[in-house]
């Protein structure tokens, strides 16, 4: 006879592990003990020694579905003497335990909630250890009821009796709840007075988006605006009120089937739609519609994609059963502002947009949106990461530093290091309005107090007059500024676990550089602890500096600009009027507010206007995606040429004069949009190819958000493959600026050990 004594890390906590170790115990017959600590779970039993290899077997082999276990440490003791099994209470200590993600309804608590039967029978705050809330109600570690902001309902004796009897599945259940002690919903008006409560409140709202009226639901991480899609003025009143005239609305459906209905879906998009992660995943649109129903034109216009999602919670299964068709469910917000999640802030907020709210009485402890997701060569590729994949952490190397870091200007995040985990925040936003950055305050502020931080450094981008920089810059903590796209570049060597040497491939729109200029189209070689730019796009003018990034034609004008005595000439007419380009041109020749760029984001926005499919847009990435969506189903082999430029002691440069030159030429001649787009996809990636071969490392990563162009990925892969490369894209990060903040731990660590 012997004690084994486990100790487990990873996502072990709220999804049943000690309710499943105890039952595994009892079948085992061993007596013990296991509890939930600040890094996991400790198991103690005793037994025969056979037995207890055959228990800790079993523990990896049967673990709860949703769980990860990261690591575990064995250690044989002498036996103690233990006469029953049991789960004792927590205990503290440094808090490395990871905090689970809100996960999706599971079928269990599906059924109850449509059996009459149930005592939880259409009860929109269903839960059990499988599934509900975890991330966006949790204030503290170990994860224990206390400690969630369920803390305030008091369980009746049935949910007592469940939440002690370790043969239920909602034994330790910590957002256990019923309709007799749990959350109650209450549909409000827009001046906050009550229209009806409980299930009534449910039915009444469900009726009035029928009826098309706007309703501001608050569900698991915040509020959702909510609108018929089949209907133009819903969808239209809707945009007009949140201020959001062109940027793709996303859709809820009640079932998988309907999807189906309206979108092309494979069966990997139909696991992740149906996955306890549940994001929202981008469809193709059907050519031909198979449902009597109809969606708005307005839901996602100009856009071959749908961004569509399945209901998560209990709250959403019984809305959408009601309404019965696809609807409108887009942040509970002001665009650019992050989501409310408290009823009397939405109140304020959201008037004069919502005309009514469905709220409840669960307290919300973090804002986590919905995750976006795209499949991508068969396996997910995150977009925006949030809602059942934070804050999971990613996995390095063990360090003795901790280092926190503040993350860019758009998309922020943040990230903290402890020992060998990097967790990285719910996405927060872009940080250019007074709530955003009170929301970049409180994730701060949340995340410290979770794991009870101390970081050793804070790690910031580079940029002079980014808010997240100067956040960074007041703390007492030494800080290291890292170079916008060298984080980008080490986002995605976390990623994907790869190791240097290798080179980094960093294209997106913007990112001060190192010498002063707007940098986006970089290339660097990894070697050790150092990274050297050793290529980038060829530069030009951007007049207006920052206006460019809403107005592609001035990206288009800085361009021609480098080529053509009369630039305008060569745009679409009306681009820009006689007194607008006399300006814009004096500022280039003067170097007035014109900085240079290599940006590619910024080459794809002055393609795209000389092409006409843009000149000013609404949403960030709104030209480029244009660009790629024209080329439609016409792919191309053909390419425009393009010169690589070598200068001793100096980086490489992709001259981009040709390409734009064979793209006038083509426009002037009649060829097809579709077609012209293809040839420019070609050329750039045909360019990476050449400085992967002039480099000669085989492991090539890509991050910027130029790398969520699924065309231009597609292609550059090929490419490479085809040539014995090894390329290594974003799987569990987002390659946009939402993947910047882990990119700076990782570059900050390895400066730090220089």
């Amino acid at each position: 006879m012997q004690r084994l004594r486990l100790e487990i890390s990873g996502a072990v906590q709220g999804v049943g592990f000690r309710p499943f170790v105890y039952r595994l115990a009892r079948r085992y017959d061993l007596a013990g003990w296991v509890s939930n600590t600040s890094k996991g779970v400790v198991i103690e039993v005793d037994g025969d020694t056979e037995v207890l290899v055959q228990f800790a077997e079993a523990i990896l082999k049967e673990k709860p579905p949703v769980s990860i276990v990261q690591d575990i440490r064995s250690e044989y003791l002498d036996n103690a003497g233990f006469k029953a099994f049991e789960i004792r209470k927590s205990t503290g200590g440094k808090r490395e335990a990871f905090v689970l993600p809100d996960l999706a309804t599971c079928r269990e608590c599906t059924l109850e909630i449509l059996d009459p039967d149930n005592r939880r029978y259409r009860y929109p705050f269903t839960n059990c250890t499988n599934c509900g809330p975890r991330y966006s109600i949790i204030n503290s570690i170990p994860y224990d009821r206390p400690s969630t902001t369920m803390s305030g309902f008091r369980m009746c004796s049935k949910c007592r009796k469940e939440y002690e009897d370790p043969l239920d599945r909602r034994f330790h259940a910590q957002p256990n709840a019923c309709p007799e002690c749990g959350p109650h919903l209450e549909l409000w008006d827009s001046s906050g007075v009550s229209l009806a409560d409980r299930d009534n409140a449910l039915r009444r709202a469900s009726a009035e988006v029928l009826e098309g009226r706007i309703l501001a639901v608050k569900g698991l991480g915040g509020f959702h605006l909510i609108a018929l899609a089949g209907t133009d003025e819903a969808v239209r009143t809707l945009r007009s009120r949140k201020g959001r005239e062109m940027k793709p609305f996303a859709l809820m459906f009640p079932s998988i089937l309907q999807i189906s209905e309206f979108c092309v879906v494979s069966s990997e998009e139909r696991k992740v739609l149906q996955s306890h992660r549940s994001p929202i995943v981008l469809l193709k649109k059907r050519d031909k519609l198979n449902s009597p129903l109809f969606i708005s034109e307005l839901v996602s216009p100009s856009n071959p994609e749908y961004g569509v999602m399945l209901p998560y919670t209990p709250l959403h299964i019984l809305l959408m059963m009601e309404i019965g068709e696809p609807v409108v469910a887009t942040s509970g917000n002001l665009s650019d502002e992050p989501i409310c999640t408290d009823e009397i802030d939405a109140l304020e907020r959201l008037k004069g947009i919502a005309d009514l709210f469905l709220v409840h009485n669960r307290p919300i402890a973090r804002h986590v949106d919905d995750s976006i997701v795209r499949i991508f060569r068969e396996r997910e590729m995150i977009l925006r990461r949030a809602r059942g994949y934070a804050p999971l952490p990613l996995s390095m190397d063990d360090k003795a530093v901790s280092v926190f870091a503040t993350g860019g200007h758009l998309k922020n995040t943040l990230a903290l290091s402890i020992g060998r985990n990097v967790f990285t925040s719910q996405h927060i936003g872009d940080l250019e309005t007074v709530q955003a950055l009170v929301a970049f305050d409180e994730v701060w502020s949340s995340i410290e107090a979770l794991y009870n931080a101390h970081p050793d450094i804070i790690a910031y981008d580079m940029h002079p007059d980014y808010i997240s920089s100067a956040r960074a810059r007041e703390s007492e903590i030494r800080g290291i500024p890292v170079q916008h796209h060298i984080a980008h570049v080490h986002s995605c060597i976390l990623d994907r676990g790869v190791r240097p040497p290798l080179l980094g491939v960093a294209w997106d729109g913007t990112g001060y550089g190192s010498d002063g200029t707007v940098w986006g189209g970089e290339f660097f070689h990894i070697t050790g602890g150092t990274a050297k730019r050793i290529a980038h796009l060829r530069r030009f003018p951007l007049p207006g500096g920052d206006r460019a990034v809403k107005e592609p034609r001035r990206s288009a004008l800085g361009l021609l600009s480098e080529l053509y005595d009369d630039p305008v000439k060569h745009l679409p007419p009306g681009a820009f009027s006689p007194e607008e380009s006399d300006v814009m041109r004096r500022m280039i020749s003067l170097k007035l507010n014109s900085p240079l760029t290599s940006s590619v984001g910024r080459l794809f926005d002055a393609v795209a206007s000389i092409l006409d499919l843009h000149q000013t847009i609404e949403f960030e990435g709104q030209a480029a995606m244009a660009l790629e969506h024209a080329i439609g189903n016409k792919e191309t082999e053909k390419s425009y040429p393009i010169e690589v430029v070598r200068s001793p002691g100096e980086p490489m440069v992709i001259d981009w004069a040709s390409l734009i030159e064979g793209v006038i030429m083509d426009t002037s001649g009649g060829i097809d949009t579709a077609i012209i787009s293809a040839k420019f996809h070609n050329t750039l990636a045909e360019s990476i190819a050449v400085i992967a071969e002039t480099i000669g490392e085989r492991k090539v990563v890509f991050s910027g958000g130029c790398f969520q162009n699924v065309y231009l990925l597609q292609r550059v892969l090929d490419i490479l493959e085809s040539m014995g490369f090894e390329p290594f894209i974003h799987r569990s990060l987002p390659a946009n600026d939402g993947g910047i903040a882990p990119g700076q731990v990782m570059a900050a660590l390895m400066m730090n050990s220089e």
